[in-house]
């Protein structure tokens, strides 16, 4: 039996000071909408612009895992989006109104706590899987990092750690999807941080909503007391001890706490691919770079095998009957020639519509573009992939007469191939996010055989015409 995607049954909010800049924030989590996954709304900005947590938008930033869209940016996701993931949510709409995620205790525990505090609701849609099918590796220059990802039918972490101190030579952690209880077992396994780095993080400005609280201070040279209580005061503590190692008599969880916690950043750096992983994972002494290097890597093959997907499976799809030929789309749709630029369409579902164009030497533009050797402009492929989209819109209003598609935004277009007189242009428009307010999220896809010319994400408003 297919699993069915999740969402939260309700929200939640959790407030504190982010790790490096010190600043207070909140973030609340809220339900999303089927195929969503995890989106991160600024509501400190200016028309509250969204983020989607996903690979696309990964930014290195120092300690820690950084997206960036268009200048926004959110830090410091990376046990938030373990969380959700571990905790077995795929869609959830998360408002931060700052730039950075609370660090609260340095684990996700709080997170896994309201998670089950208030519950998950299972959705219609089956969960969205990325099967690993090939060997992918990321090693750091020095050769002190590596990340392994092997095809598994299953979701595992194997996790080591081995630094040269002697209170963490060498630790193992793993986690097994199904298995292993992420809430008890990896959640609440906090950050780490040696000593000698302490000051030097702080007098580059960073960890400034750090403190013994939110941290395990492993302490692996000879230190004075004068130190401790220059630390202690550093931190706002009244005393600091040394046992064993750990600062300030810290009682770890696990005897492992610290292999734990890299395996709880892999699992949300990965998170980021947008997809759930059935995969092995072999991390050895991992951080935030390799995580998100592999994660851009299971982002690529995800949006490589829906790209593959994109071109109809049955290749005589241009001999078939059409469901719509020009007189229906015309119907349907207000452009008229020479911008009418749709002449068929194969198939048509709730969220994904297949259209063709026959490219003919006839066509206006080819006079001047070019005149010695006439190509398609790249503008009139995106409208006419919009158009198609249109129409997947558009056939599920009862009056698609008195409608029209508008372009709010076009992100991410690109062109492979010329296109010329005597191609039949093939489209696949997918839906990407529930219609929400007459506003549509499309992924679009143009074919001339199997080779793909040009692939694009559109947003548009639907709307009444004014003469109505």
């Amino acid at each position: 039996m297919a699993v069915k995607q999740n969402t939260l049954k309700g929200e939640f909010s959790l407030k504190g000071k982010g790790l490096h800049t010190g600043k207070e924030v909140c973030a609340t989590f809220k339900p999303g909408e089927e195929n969503t996954g995890y989106v991160i709304v600024r509501t400190d900005l200016e028309g509250a612009p969204e983020i989607p947590a996903l690979a696309k938008y990964v930014e290195m930033a120092d300690r820690a895992s950084c997206l960036d869209k268009e200048g926004m940016r959110v830090y410091t996701l990376e046990h938030a989006m373990s969380a959700l993931y571990g905790c077995g949510v795929d869609n959830c709409r998360i408002e931060l109104d700052g730039e950075e995620f609370p660090i609260l205790d340095g684990s996700a525990r709080l997170y896994a706590e309201a998670i089950a505090r208030v519950g998950l609701e299972e959705q219609t849609a089956d969960r969205r899987y990325f099967e690993v099918k090939k060997r992918m590796e990321f090693c750091s220059e020095d050769g002190q990092t590596r990340l392994t990802v092997l095809p598994d039918d299953e979701y595992t972490v194997n996790t080591v750690v081995s630094y040269d101190s002697p209170y963490l030579k060498m630790q193992y952690a793993t986690f097994a999807e199904g298995t292993t209880d992420y809430a008890a077992e990896v959640a609440p396994c906090r950050t780490f941080v040696f000593l000698r780095e302490v000051e030097g993080l702080l007098a580059n400005g960073l960890i400034k909503g750090g403190d013994l609280s939110n941290a395990i201070v492993i302490v692996d040279r000879k230190m004075e007391q004068a130190e401790a209580d220059k630390l202690a005061e550093l931190f706002g503590y009244g005393h600091i001890e040394v046992r064993e190692g750990i600062l300030n008599n810290l009682e770890l969880h696990f005897d492992n706490e610290p292999a734990r916690h890299k395996m709880l950043d892999v699992i949300g750096d990965l998170a980021l691919c947008g997809r759930f992983i059935k995969g092995r994972v072999i991390a050895e002494r991992p951080g935030h770079k390799a995580n998100t290097t592999i994660a851009k890597m299971l982002y690529k093959e995800i949006v490589a095998e829906e790209r593959e997907d994109a071109y109809p499976a049955d290749l005589d799809i241009l001999t078939e009957t059409p469901l719509m030929d020009i007189n229906k789309i015309r119907s349907l749709l207000p452009h008229r020639p020479p911008f009418l630029l749709v002449d068929k369409i194969f198939r048509l579902s709730e969220n994904m519509v297949i259209g063709v164009k026959n490219v003919t030497m006839n066509e206006p533009h080819f006079v001047g573009h070019f005149p010695e050797e006439p190509v398609m402009p790249g503008v009139l492929m995106t409208e006419a992939m919009s158009q198609c989209g249109g129409i997947l819109v558009l056939s599920n209003v009862p009056d698609p007469e008195n409608y029209s598609t508008y372009f709010m935004k076009i992100d991410g277009v690109k062109f492979r191939n010329k296109v010329v007189p005597g191609d039949t242009l093939v489209f696949k428009l997918i839906l990407t996010a529930p219609i929400k307010r007459g506003v549509v999220q499309m992924k679009g896809y143009a074919y001339v055989g199997k080779k793909i010319v040009c692939e694009g994400e559109f947003m548009a408003q639907v709307a009444k015409t004014k003469n109505l």
